[in-house]
């Protein structure tokens, strides 16, 4: 049992649990434009709007990588310095605005009477939730 405890409660262990997820996270990214159907949904854009979704999606995808990666390389220095302390708050409050945007900018309609969707809403508010504790953990502790 001490072994369960000492999963939730150490934070570079958390960290690390994160850095791993969002590394996964990036790489979802990947499937973003076939699984949208970005080729026919965007065809109406101009070209610039077109490319701005390409590009943007990229480089969001991009930070969350470089952030899963700093935590799954450098979660000590995240918990046990000034300077990571101050960069896990930073990341509280991007992952916090993300959980913000998933429950009021996102319409429920979206999701709601959908059964995937809803799981999805639901897993990745959870998400959201769990990643902005850590970091606020991390940042406070």
């Amino acid at each position: 049992m001490n072994g369960v405890i000492d999963l939730v409660s150490e934070p570079v262990l958390q960290l690390h649990l994160v850095g791993v997820v969002l590394i996964g996270l990036a790489a979802l990214h990947v499937i973003f434009p076939r699984y949208f159907e970005w080729r026919t949904q965007l065809a109406s854009l101009s070209l610039i709007n077109r490319q701005l979704m390409g590009v943007h999606t990229f480089f969001v995808a991009f930070a969350v990588l470089l952030m899963g990666g700093l935590c799954a390389v450098d979660a000590d220095d995240l918990v046990n310095t000034r300077l990571g302390r101050h960069v896990a708050l930073g990341f509280a409050v991007f992952w916090g605005a993300r959980w913000f945007v998933q429950h009021f900018v996102y319409s429920s309609d979206l999701w709601r009477g959908k059964r995937f969707e809803t799981v999805v809403h639901v897993l990745f508010s959870m998400l959201w939730g769990w990643v902005t504790i850590v970091f606020g953990w991390v940042a406070f502790r």
